[in-house]
């Protein structure tokens, strides 16, 4: 257990290096000067030239990514060139708005998705699952967008039941946060609703055809006991990489849904980051993502070990 997490950590480094390397890279390739950008188009030659100075534009690339990469290992993400604040306050500010979207909507997709899976495994080939699977390739094919849309008609233009956009704070107002949150969550959530619940059927189904179940069936245990504790438990554990993989992609997926539903979030965030040619915000962005996706994948490991004992002594 120990080794196999010792590698995991070992291979986080290089992992982190050849993002930082993609990221700054690709941005050396996006069209526009961003001197230019902050300076206008009518500033004085002189003027650009001093920002491309103070911003290490006119380095070399080689000189200005090791010059990035330093302020990085030591905690500094740099400033924003547009707003003039810390990259790491801008996140600080928009990460938990989009941790507390994502965290809602994750809990709904699990809610909705792992139950829907197991009973369409066990009821399989009759009219539950057959509903079950039309649920789920529906979630997949609506777009996010137009479900956000449609959900802003429906409970807050029509029937006024919820606010059709903004954000209060959990700390602030925790009734009015989950008002202007739930939809939002449900609108993320119902995509991964459907992922979560075509690979719990299909991995329900592989667990209930397994000997050990027809022992536990064999030895009189009830249907319920065989299901819920003998095969859903093995079957969680391919659900279990899925789902902390999705739990990314929901915090770097948001952008559509925060912007319909005007959520002051880390998705909207490097969209106007990326709008504005702003360097430092867009690479801080990512290399947190990718540190979040990295400590996942490394949680998704250590649940694999607690959900299946026989995974200890590997």
């Amino acid at each position: 257990m120990r080794g196999r997490l010792g590698i995991r950590l070992l291979q986080v480094i290089p992992t982190l290096l050849l993002v930082s390397m993609l990221v700054f890279g690709l941005q050396q390739v996006m069209p526009g000067d961003p001197a230019l950008l902050l300076a206008g188009e009518e500033a004085n030659p002189q003027i650009i030239a001093q920002i491309r100075a103070e911003l290490w534009l006119d380095r070399p690339v080689p000189v200005q990514y090791l010059h990035w990469l330093g302020r990085i290992l030591h905690g500094n993400l740099g400033y924003s060139w547009r707003l003039r604040e810390p990259v790491l306050q801008l996140i600080g500010q928009k990460l938990p708005v989009t941790l507390q979207l994502g965290a809602m909507a994750f809990l709904i997709a699990i809610a909705i998705g792992v139950p829907m899976g197991v009973l369409s495994a066990v009821k399989r080939d009759t009219p539950l699952d057959w509903l079950a699977n039309a649920v789920g390739l529906g979630g997949l094919s609506i777009p996010t967008f137009w479900l956000g849309i449609m959900m802003i008609l429906l409970f807050s233009v029509d029937l006024g039941w919820l606010p059709p956009s903004g954000y209060v704070s959990l700390a602030h107002n925790w009734q009015r946060s989950l008002a202007t949150t739930i939809m939002p969550a449900f609108v993320l959530g119902n995509a991964i609703a459907a992922v979560l619940m075509r690979h719990t059927r299909s991995a329900m189904l592989q667990a209930l055809s397994q000997d050990y179940v027809r022992t536990a069936r064999a030895k009189g245990l009830g249907e319920r006991v065989v299901v819920l504790r003998h095969a859903l438990r093995n079957a969680l554990i391919p659900v279990v990489t899925l789902g902390a993989l999705e739990f990314g992609a929901l915090l770097s997926g948001a952008v559509l849904t925060e912007q319909v539903f005007s959520i002051p979030g880390f998705g909207k965030l490097i969209v106007d980051a990326v709008f504005n040619r702003d360097y430092p915000v867009v690479q801080g962005v990512v290399m947190v993502t990718a540190s979040i996706y990295i400590g996942l994948n490394l949680l998704a490991d250590v649940l694999y070990i607690v959900i299946n004992p026989r995974l200890r002594a590997a």
